[in-house]
């Protein structure tokens, strides 16, 4: 028996088989090694990154939509504590809503309409005081340690002149009735998106994650809830430090009788929600008001003041008031920055960063590596598959 087996012709070998894995079952075996897996990863990153990008183009398209419920939706994260509040001392909620709504639009009416006054009580005092200023600071051009000639200053001057009688100018004037158009309508949209959003915030949230698979729902709840602490925290943070910057620019401007200290005071406010950029920009119009209106030394010391309040803001409120809530380098805020303001201009800007960083914070909590913990009974839980018809009560 031994000898009859030894004496059989040897069997042959199975042939290789591709490797094994839900990944690569049933393909082709050019398709089933490392080169063929790598281009079907990035044939589906290439995918995934075309619908993004399609998708952001479309948002760019519709401004006057998108933006409003942007602005509306990181107002609303800020506002909701005082709704919250104002319902934990037996407010009925419709009342503590209607509450925050009003206040909130009193307080950005009442500036705008204070600053329109104010500036328009002092037209003709800053009619009268801009020309001696511009005399000032043209002989102080002239006669400065970088002399620039009458010609050079006549052949700018000529330039805007021509500038401002061309057809160009003219378009550019349509172009801005155009875009003040769309401004008024965007303002008001986003005024009832924020009524609506602290209205009905939480219905429309669970609606929208009724979408999901039943097991992504918690996490998606979970997600949402500290994107909205991300939000309404740096919201209020940038609040404060802009305040401060505006405090501390406005209360030099009064000392040194700089005109318009109110309203520039506000300009450097609104510019501080902008990051690293914004406050600059608009504290250098403040230095520029003062160079023309008061010479040079008051510009001077406005400007040294301005690059102290920067330092300010940069090495103590920032990281006192917001360093727990955003989490973002310093490059990851000027990339984001830059991206922003290509796609939409100021508006990008402005929503950069905020935006970004409850990105971050969504996809940490997506892979479990948020800092902030959320137990899970604080994360609602909706089962059943969603209708498209539910306004969300049930």
């Amino acid at each position: 028996m031994a000898q009859t087996e030894s004496n059989s012709p040897a069997e042959p070998l199975p042939p290789a088989k591709p490797p094994s894995g839900r990944f690569t079952q049933g393909l082709p075996t050019i398709w089933a090694d490392a080169m063929g897996r790598s281009s079907i990863r990035s044939a589906q990153v290439l995918l995934v990154l075309t619908l993004v990008a399609a998708v952001i183009w479309a948002l760019t398209q519709v401004p006057v939509v998108v933006t409003p419920i942007l602005i509306a939706l990181i107002l609303a994260s800020a506002i909701s504590p005082l709704v919250h509040w104002l319902t934990g001392r037996r407010w009925p909620r419709a009342a503590a809503v209607l509450t925050s709504f009003v206040a909130i639009l009193a307080v950005f009416g009442g500036v705008i309409t204070g600053i329109v006054f104010l500036i328009r009580s002092q037209l003709k005092d800053l009619s009268a005081q801009a020309d001696i200023g511009i005399d000032r600071l043209h002989g102080f051009i002239v006669q400065g340690p970088y002399p620039i000639t009458d010609t050079q200053i006549n052949g700018i001057r000529n330039s805007i002149q021509n500038f401002i009688l061309s057809t160009t100018f003219g378009n550019e004037a349509l172009t801005g009735l155009r875009v003040a158009a769309e401004i008024a309508v965007g303002v008001i949209l986003m005024a009832v998106i924020l009524f609506f959003f602290l209205k009905d915030g939480e219905r429309i949230r669970n609606f929208l994650i009724g979408f999901l698979p039943a097991g992504q729902r918690r996490k998606a709840h979970e997600a949402v809830d500290h994107g909205a602490i991300v939000l309404g925290g740096y919201v209020r943070g940038t609040a404060l430090v802009a305040l401060t910057d505006a405090l501390i620019i406005g209360l030099a401007l009064t000392i040194m009788r700089v005109p318009l200290a109110l309203p520039l005071a506000v300009f450097v406010f609104i510019g501080g929600f902008i990051p690293i950029i914004g406050a600059t920009a608009a504290g250098t119009l403040a230095v520029v008001v003062a160079l023309i209106f008061n010479g040079p030394v008051p510009a001077l010391v406005v400007l040294i003041v301005l690059v102290a309040a920067n330092q300010l803001e940069h090495h103590l409120l920032q990281p006192l008031l917001m360093g727990k809530v955003l989490r973002i380098h310093g490059l990851a805020i000027l990339l984001a920055l830059a991206a922003g303001t290509a796609l939409a201009g100021l508006i990008g800007a402005l929503l950069a960063v905020p935006l970004t960083a409850v990105g971050w914070t969504v996809i940490k909590v997506w892979t479990g590596r948020d800092a902030l913990h959320t137990s899970p009974s604080d994360a609602p839980e909706v089962t059943g598959s969603p209708d498209p018809n539910d306004d969300g009560r049930a």
